[in-house]
């Protein structure tokens, strides 16, 4: 039988999705599980653009421009507006998801060997994507005691080198929650600068900002037009994880052709999800001042829950619908899988998602995992209450003096 080859073998498996087999197994078994996973929201997509969707008269569903619909790609634009950015459509480039935006990245802008800086934990899916594109990920590393604030400008410099080309970031962030305020972001800048890097934010969760913080999108950097290139999508803060739409935006015309390029080679993004995006975009405030309000009050009973658990550190995230948490347990992969596999309370169990793989870093989260806060309070709670009667009886357990911080 033939082989496959040694890059799929090298692949790092998703920390969201590797334990998916365990989770049917215990379904299997007649248990709920509550997906704390994955950031696949409860939330209904809205109504309204859905309703629209179902109004669409299409006689032929035929191939979109490689980078999209004209009209799509302007409805993005005009959603830029409103976080004080000018962008043209000829400035955004529609893809298959924001994963595909990130995949295209990599492939344009980076050769063989080539070096980007991320702050760690990370989006673990870069990994995957710099394995791919031969790519190598240095790593700077935030730590749960300061709510993973951005590390210090330094911490970035003393890792930057002759075959470093980029600095990654996600604002708000994925996995962590953390938000990197305007002086931050304009700190970096001068370091990106100083070295002609490109500077690669994730902005999906710029909707998702709580405690009053005011998102800066760095497309608002000055002098850094030729630098800066954002990731968006519709998936998280429309609930349309399935339309699988995201974007790249940049005003470097020569990124733009090279992902575009690229693009051609998978022809077209998908056409129904180009259009619902145009509908969700043309949206008023006051349905994503609703579902902020929603994840605001998620946030706060999963961090007061954890609080109150012992041995457990956690911390109160900026923004997104994510937190990290560091349990009291030697390795928190086989915690996860174990609740999968053998515990339930109430006839329920909770799939996690493991830290270890968010970090660049061997040896690092090896006791921490990922919490999406994307199901409803009560569901929430429930959760809350699995978790909690796990770490009272697992019987792999850490001894240390923990306290939650705030």
């Amino acid at each position: 039988m033939p082989n496959i080859s040694q890059r799929a073998l090298d692949v790092p498996l998703s920390p969201i999705r590797k334990l998916a087999g365990s989770a049917d197994r215990a379904k299997a078994k007649g248990r709920h599980v509550f997906h704390l996973n994955i950031g696949q929201p409860d939330i209904a997509t809205p109504e309204a653009a859905m309703a629209r969707m179902r109004q669409v008269d299409i006689k032929v569903l035929e191939y979109s421009p490689t980078e999209g619909w004209a009209s799509t790609r302007a409805a993005f634009a005009a959603a830029m507006r409103k976080f004080g950015v000018n962008i043209s459509k000829e400035e955004v480039m529609v893809t298959t998801g924001a994963s595909e935006g990130n995949q295209l990245l990599f492939f344009s802008c980076f050769d063989k060997g080539d070096e980007v800086i991320i702050p760690e934990p990370f989006y673990a899916n870069y990994n995957g994507f710099a394995q791919i594109a031969d790519v190598v990920v240095r790593p700077v590393t935030s730590t749960i005691e300061t709510g993973f604030a951005m590390p210090q400008i330094q911490d970035f410099e003393r890792v930057i080198n002759n075959r470093t080309r980029a600095i990654f970031l996600n604002n708000p962030s994925n996995p962590t929650g953390a938000f990197y305020p305007r002086e931050l972001i304009e700190q970096l800048a001068l370091l990106v600068k100083q070295y002609d890097l490109y500077l690669i934010v994730d902005e999906v969760y710029r909707d998702f900002c709580y405690d009053g913080q005011e998102f800066f999108s760095v497309l608002r950097l000055e002098g850094l037009e030729d630098n800066v290139i954002v990731i968006d999508s519709v998936s998280k803060k429309f609930s349309a994880c399935g339309a699988r739409i995201g974007t790249i935006i940049t005003r470097n015309q020569d990124v733009m052709e090279a992902v575009s390029n690229y693009g051609k080679l998978r022809l077209s993004p998908p056409g129904f999800g180009q259009l619902l995006s145009e509908f969700l975009c043309e949206l008023d405030d006051s349905y994503m001042d609703n579902v902020r309000e929603e994840y605001h009050r998620r946030r706060d009973l999963v961090y007061e829950r954890l609080t109150h658990m012992p041995g457990v550190v956690s911390y109160k995230p900026g923004g997104a619908f994510y937190c990290f948490a560091k349990f009291p347990v030697e390795n928190a992969d086989h915690f996860c899988q174990w609740m999968l596999e053998e515990f339930e309370y109430n006839g329920a169990t909770v799939m996690l998602a493991p830290g270890e793989a968010f970090y660049a870093t061997p040896g690092l989260g090896i006791d921490e995992v990922r919490i999406a806060y994307v199901l409803n309070t009560t569901a929430l709670n429930q959760a809350m209450d699995c978790i909690e009667q796990a770490l009272a009886v697992y019987p792999y357990k850490k001894v240390r003096d923990m306290a939650a911080i705030g």
